[in-house]
């Protein structure tokens, strides 16, 4: 077996990975973790950003053991609230709808769950909180926005760095934990880790 450690990103989304990449680093592996992400009764937003990142991250760190690699795994999920109501991702129209409804000309919150395990196979979370508030939006707003499609199997409907990003009118906290990472955490639990987070620093163009 190799002896260099790798990283693993436990997703498939190319959000995570583009944030990654931003950050000057290139994951060795993407191995999606595919678990049940419905909220447990009475679950809080920010709990369950917690459990799902670390349910993810310990189910891709065994596998990655399994198959004999060495590696730190980072993993992540996003949640959306109004108070204490946590809004799905939607998969249809009428989903989009109510999230786009409920949000318009209101504040809410983004919760993302934060998970680094060490090949030994330890687990450090974080939770990062960003606050923010849409314009209100009108009809003709919501129903463009939902025939273009980016809304789909996003938390709380809206991607922000896409079109909706023009939605927003105030932002409190990490906008890249709003994208599904946020780099500042993300980088100082794999420096925690040991692993070379400015390796690919160089290779940079400036």
């Amino acid at each position: 077996m190799n002896d260099k450690v790798k990283l693993v990103l436990a997703s498939g989304s190319p959000r995570r990975l583009a944030l990654l990449n931003q950050a000057g680093i290139e994951p060795d592996h993407l191995m999606p973790a595919e678990i049940d992400e419905t909220p447990e009764r009475g679950e809080l937003p920010r709990k369950l950003a917690l459990r799902l990142a670390q349910q993810k991250g310990e189910l891709v760190a065994l596998r990655a053991r399994e198959a004999g690699i060495k590696a730190v795994v980072v993993s992540a999920d996003t949640v959306v609230a109004v108070g204490r109501r946590i809004l799905p991702k939607p998969e249809i129209q009428d989903e989009a709808d109510y999230c786009l409804r409920l949000l318009s000309g209101r504040a809410h919150r983004v919760f993302t769950g934060l998970c680094v395990v060490s090949p030994r196979g330890r687990s450090r979370t974080r939770l990062v909180e960003t606050r923010l508030r849409f314009r209100r939006l009108s009809g003709d707003d919501i129903t463009s926005y939902l025939a273009c499609g980016e809304w789909r199997g996003k938390a709380g409907g809206y991607a922000i760095q896409g079109i909706a990003g023009s939605f927003v009118v105030k932002i409190t906290g990490s906008y890249t934990s709003v994208v599904g990472l946020p780099l500042a955490e993300t980088i100082a639990l794999l420096h925690g880790e040991g692993y070379p987070v400015r390796d690919g620093w160089d290779t940079r163009a400036a």
